[in-house]
């Protein structure tokens, strides 16, 4: 998929794993989004209604699960840290070389116990359908890099920021300041898919330095910015 190339809303009957050799892949549904960057695989469950969007020139390995494997994997979209076998599971099953029931099945076992036995990396941004919060997070999706506190976006989208504040915690079940961070961490994992420094990146996107990025970044990722690229270029992800 090309840089900003979407797939619009659509579901499966079966399960799918998306897994992005290389680039970024969003997956996004009325709940929110799910972001897996090159050393990470999506999880989309059947008959689940979601879009993608890619972030960078990405190339996907796609694994449709039937029916009977589905029940061991979670029941809503879920992003998981691809091991090194898990990842060569996945590409010895799409690699397009024909294979008969029986291999087909046993790698798909295989992937079915990695996933099993790995926690869900919760790459997550939950969406609003308030629409004052929605006028609130889509100038943050268009700036994420913005400094404007949540009563100067208030002004913009007609509420107050001790309302914005209450509907963020109601709602999304986050606070606007941990909202706005995760909307961050997921952009930062794009520009560290694409080679950018810590120090480019906390400034791009609005920390006040690169402590402050770290921070943040470990917090939803579970690992440092310079352990998740050193791991992107050892799997030989751009």
């Amino acid at each position: 998929m090309a840089h900003g190339q979407v797939v619009g809303t659509h579901s499966h009957a079966q399960g799918q794993l998306l897994y992005p050799a290389a680039g970024a892949l969003a997956t996004t549904t009325e709940r929110g989004t799910w972001l897996a960057p090159a050393n990470r695989i999506t999880w989309t469950p059947p008959g689940f209604e979601h879009s993608h969007r890619a972030f960078g020139e990405t190339e996907i390995r796609r694994i449709d699960l039937p029916t009977r494997f589905c029940r061991f994997l979670p029941a809503r979209p879920s992003v998981f840290a691809v091991t090194p076998l898990l990842r060569e599971a996945l590409l010895a099953l799409s690699d397009g070389h024909p294979r008969g029931p029986g291999p087909r099945h046993r790698l798909r076992g295989l992937i079915i116990d990695e996933l099993t036995g790995a926690p869900p990396q919760e790459l997550y941004l939950p969406e609003p359908a308030d629409d004052r919060l929605r006028v609130v997070t889509s100038l943050l999706h268009a700036d994420p890099g913005s400094s404007a506190t949540l009563r100067e976006l208030g002004r913009t989208a007609g509420a107050s920021e001790r309302v914005l504040s209450r509907l963020f915690q109601d709602e999304l079940g986050v606070s606007f300041r941990q909202w706005r961070s995760m909307l961050r961490v997921q952009h930062a994992l794009v520009l560290l898919g694409d080679g950018h420094s810590v120090t480019t990146i906390s400034s791009r996107l609005g920390w006040a330095n690169p402590t402050s990025f770290i921070e943040a970044f470990v917090a939803v990722v579970g690992e440092t910015p310079g352990r998740y690229q050193a791991e992107l270029r050892r799997t030989g992800a751009p």
